[in-house]
């Protein structure tokens, strides 16, 4: 494999995992529910995605053909983790779960 390829992987992956860290921090260090959906969904998205291209580039280049299995994957997480997320947002709405009182123009507070 060529140095440019190995490198290109290797920053994908310090760049997926830098992500999917400070996601999971996010996770536990923001105060309030709509906060704490929001880093984790960006860090999956993110972390995961460039993961698992940087899985592709290595497993295409290695075998010769188009790793469709990791391609697949990265739609999935890409369609799913935003999605998943935007509900989550939706019932916690829809529960009327108060966010913190240093959120501005929340819609709960007009009522």
């Amino acid at each position: 494999m060529h140095w440019s390829l190995e490198l290109i992987i290797s920053l994908l992956l310090l760049i997926g995992s830098s992500f999917a860290l400070i996601g999971s921090i996010g996770l536990a260090r923001l105060p309030d529910f709509f906060m704490r959906t929001h880093a984790p969904t960006k860090g999956t998205t993110l972390g995961v995605g460039s993961t698992l291209i940087a899985s592709m580039i290595y497993f295409s280049v290695t075998n010769g053909r188009l790793s469709v299995q990791e391609l697949m994957i990265t739609i999935f997480v890409f369609i799913t983790a935003p999605v998943g997320a935007h509900l989550m947002a939706k019932t916690a709405l829809h529960l009327k779960t108060r966010p913190i009182s240093k959120t501005r123009n929340s819609p709960l507070d007009k009522e």
